[in-house]
């Protein structure tokens, strides 16, 4: 660092003629000064002097003074003393600002740096060269852009230095196009000629763009001003290339470069692996060592990030023998790149052993830990992982929070979650977007919607994923219509993608929003979003669920078949019941070469189950090993079922006691379910008490065993199961129903008493109420005669609200056309009979689709067959 031209006018050692820059100047000579000084700029002070009245070696003396300080690293001295001279309009030397701005940028003093700034602006009319540079390197290193373009445009002028420093400024934080618009500038109206720094950087711009255009174009700048064999300069090019997809030009470059380094080496081989030529970077890499060239840590990260691309897990396990032989594993970063290589290949154990013989740990290393339990589907060992990280006093980074939420979010753990958001509050670490996602989408899975809800208004700029993880939240908690909303404001601003679109389609398929759904399909087939990915059988979903079976054999036979779609028309006719429709199905798919997989054939043994085909389903369940499937616990429910339906209940119970692994509550529950269908109290008891030992939060249970009891007329037995989901904190959800009338979706609640046609809705019921009186069915919810207690769990269970929007529907569609009703909840019998009643009085098609089944009213029959 440069001293002060002009010497000091007092010495303490007077035989030295510079004691600045003497290596005997000491510590104590510097605090003398110190002390001397501000001794004599106080007196002055006291006594009312300014500057006007100061002695030319009194200014001399006060610069030479702060530039000794700089010299030495004495900010904090440096700026009390800066701000006596101002106070005491001592003028400050030009050279004396450099050695100051100097060390404020070696030392990060952004605030005293900006200080330094305004003084010398107040001083000086414009910049000289060097501390116009001075200034720029600094507030660049700050990343403090605006000051640096205005220190630009104050300096008098500018030599090849000050635009080198402005335009990796710009190019290192992302602003590749004014970057360029300043070497341009550079060239044609500065007049300046770019050097071997230049160049560097302006190719690393046209590579961070990319823009293989202005690449090409530098390329040609950088020949005609004669750095084409500069090795430094060529490696800018090799890695520009690549970073522009041009593999092909880098290779050329590099084969006739006539000396390489390792630079070279890492430039050519890693581009290779970020244009996914992955084997041919690892040839390069085999040649490299042929040639006796060591690898450097980037070439061994380059490499093993190359395994973990391939998956190659014995090839992965080379690179780490050959690693341990270069003496790098003891590296931290090639540690953690082994790691995350394991990881993605599903050797977490291999990971874990790595992991375990670190003898130091970064965030790096904590964070790739926890994020790959979670993608090995380990949660737990990912939330215990981050619980030894905070005990060894780690802090935890933004990526961290993330992954940990994501953790909690599988395992619905929601006080871990909440632990975390209050952290990411402290941390100041949820104004991270991804922070902001992932509570989102915990809150969401644990149940507090309202939670995420609030969370998401708070972001200030919301992305894709953002949108994305509030509408599948509101799906997941049942509030599709607000998901429906929500997806046309996103389309306000951000166009969403194709995983936005499925969480969409799943909530019209859950409300029976067929023409939202039609209108998300117009906009995939206008856009061309996810046409090659899942979304096209996520519109397949939804015209199954929605009902419209010739719609989505349409669009079945206009996509890819895959196993995901046979499962989705599978499950949808077996809805429907329609068993030999399913077989025949399961058939055509195995003549396709379609491999059928678990959920094939839970549905294929469902479809059985609803139709009473008991001989075919478990030949089915028999021959799953021929397919390659291992029956698992859904598929011996399944086989319950068939069983139970069929009233072959004991041959049921004994399937179960038979059963290779132990049964679960769904096991049991299919029991419990048969017997409510054939009205077995005693089996049905055995089966809810093994279901109550295992789970006693699922209300459905409870909702089963009332149903058998009301069946039975066991009404003191259903009083006491409803106490017991009172003591145990469980509630129903409220019945409610939705129907779409001229493309629009109309939501009915059970106590509905709101709504705009309510008049109309309860006056078209009670008539046909009065005309199911007259022909002797009584089963209406109104009826006197009933048993309290019965219409109470009718209300509670069931809530009648798919008669509301069947109403509704009647009123406002022309005679004839068919009524589609989506409901939450099973349908009651009393509300099946009064359909049914409804379907053949106004002589329309009447659809409901409940929790269970797709019940198609017509002519007073069910296609359930009751």
């Amino acid at each position: 660092m440069a001293s002060s031209a002009q010497s000091p006018h007092f010495y303490l050692n007077p035989g030295k003629s510079n004691s600045f820059q003497s290596k005997a100047y000491k510590q104590r000579n510097v605090n003398f000064y110190w002390n001397f000084g501000i001794r004599r700029l106080f007196l002055r002070k006291s006594q009312g002097l300014s500057v006007l009245s100061s002695s030319s070696s009194s200014t001399h003396f006060s610069n030479s003074q702060l530039h000794g300080l700089c010299a030495n690293g004495k900010l904090e001295e440096a700026m009390k003393l800066l701000n006596s001279m101002q106070e005491l309009r001592v003028a400050v030397d030009e050279d004396v600002f450099v050695a100051l701005v100097r060390l404020c940028e070696w030392k990060r003093a952004q605030e005293e740096g900006s200080k330094v700034y305004s003084i010398a602006l107040s001083s000086m009319s414009s910049l000289g060269v060097e501390l116009g540079n001075a200034f720029l390197a600094m507030f660049v290193r700050f990343g403090n852009l605006v000051d640096a373009w205005y220190v630009f445009g104050k300096m008098s002028e500018r030599n090849l230095f000050s635009w080198n420093v402005l335009v990796g400024g710009y190019a290192k934080q992302g602003y590749f196009d004014e970057a360029m618009c300043l070497y341009h500038r550079m060239l044609w109206v500065g007049g300046v000629k770019p050097d071997v720094y230049t160049f560097p950087c302006v190719l690393r711009t046209c590579g961070g763009i990319p823009d293989l255009a202005r690449g090409k174009e530098v390329h040609v700048h950088v020949v005609r001003y004669g750095y084409e064999l500069d090795i430094d300069v060529v490696n800018a090019l090799i890695t520009m290339y690549v970073k522009c997809g041009d593999v092909k030009s880098a290779r050329l470059l590099f084969d006739r470069m006539p000396r390489r380094d390792i630079i070279s080496w890492n430039a050519m081989i890693s581009g290779y692996f970020e244009n996914g030529m992955c084997h041919e970077g690892l040839e390069l890499f085999f040649a490299m060592r042929g040639l006796s060239v060591d690898p450097d840590l980037m070439t061994l990260t380059s490499v093993i990030s190359a395994c973990e691309l391939l998956g190659d897990r014995r090839l992965g396990r080379d690179i780490h023998a050959y690693v341990i032989t270069t003496g790098f594993a003891v590296d931290i970063s090639v540690c953690n790149s082994l790691t995350q290589m394991y990881l993605n290949a599903g050797s977490w154990r291999e990971a874990e052993k790595l992991f375990s013989r670190m003898e130091r740990k970064d965030i790096v290393s904590w964070t790739t830990m926890i994020s790959g339990y979670e993608y090995n589907f380990l949660p737990d060992k990912a939330i215990d992982t981050y619980r030894m990280m905070d005990q060894d006093s780690v802090k935890p980074d933004e990526i961290t929070v993330a992954a940990v939420l994501s953790a909690c979010a599988t395992l619905g753990d929601l006080d871990t979650g909440v632990e975390l958001h209050k952290l990411a509050i402290k941390a100041r670490l949820i104004s991270y977007v991804i922070v902001a996602n992932n509570l989102i989408n915990m809150y969401s899975k644990c149940k507090c919607i309202d939670k995420a809800l609030d969370i998401f208004h708070n972001i200030p700029r919301k992305n894709v994923i953002s949108w994305t993880s509030i509408i599948a939240g509101l799906r997941l908690n049942n509030r599709c219509f607000e998901a429906l909303i929500f997806l046309r404001q996103m389309k306000m601003t951000l166009q969403p993608n194709a995983i936005t679109l499925t969480a969409a389609l799943a909530a019209c398929a859950r409300i029976g929003a067929l023409m939202c759904g039609k209108e998300i399909h117009a906009h995939v087939l206008r856009t061309g979003v996810g046409l090659d990915d899942f979304l096209p059988n996520a519109l397949l979903d939804m015209y199954v669920r929605c009902g419209r079976m010739n719609t989505a054999w349409s669009q079945f036979n206009s996509q890819k078949k895959d196993v995901t779609s046979w499962n989705i028309l599978l499950t949808g006719y077996s809805e429907r019941g329609q068993g030999s429709m399913v077989v025949e199905l399961f058939d055509r798919m195995v003549k396709s070469r379609v491999r059928p997989d678990e959920i094939t054939f839970i549905s294929l043994l469902c479809g059985c189950s609803k139709s009473q085909m008991v001989r075919q389903g478990l030949m089915y369940f028999s021959k799953m090993e021929d397919y390659g499937v291992t029956p698992n616990l859904k598929h011996y429910a399944c086989v319950v079922d068939l069983l139970g339906r069929a009233g072959e209940l004991q041959e049921a119970h004994k399937f179960i006691q038979k059963m290779p692994v132990t049964p679960d509550p769904a096991v049991w529950g299919a029991l419990l379910n048969a017997c409510r269908i054939h009205h077995k109290i005693d089996l049905g008891e055995l089966s809810a008490q093994h279901i109550f030992e295992l789970d006693k939060k699922s209300v459905g249970y409870y909702i089963l065993l009332c149903n058998l009891y009301a069946d039975c007329g066991k009404w003191r037995e259903v009083a006491k199961v409803r106490r017991m989901m009172k003591e145990n904190g469980l509630t129903v959800d409220a019945g409610c129903s939705w129907v779409e009338v001229k493309g629009k979706v109309h939501a009915f609640l059970s106590d509905d008493k709101y709504h705009p046609q309510t008049k109309e809705i309860n006056t078209v019921l009670e008539g046909f109420y009065e005309k199911m009186s007259e022909v002797g069915l009584t089963k209406s919810s109104e009826s006197s005669s009933m048993d309290e207690t019965e219409i109470s769990r009718d209300e509670i269970f069931c809530g009648h609200s798919e008669r509301k929007a069947i109403a509704f529907g009647l009123i406002n569609t022309v005679p004839g056309m068919p009524i589609w009703v989506t409901k939450n909840l099973s349908m009651c019998e009393n509300c099946h009979d009064t359909v049914k009643f409804i379907s053949k009085t106004v002589r329309r098609e009447i659809s409901v689709r409940d929790a269970e089944h797709f019940h198609h009213f017509k002519d007073g029959e069910c296609s359930c067959g009751d």
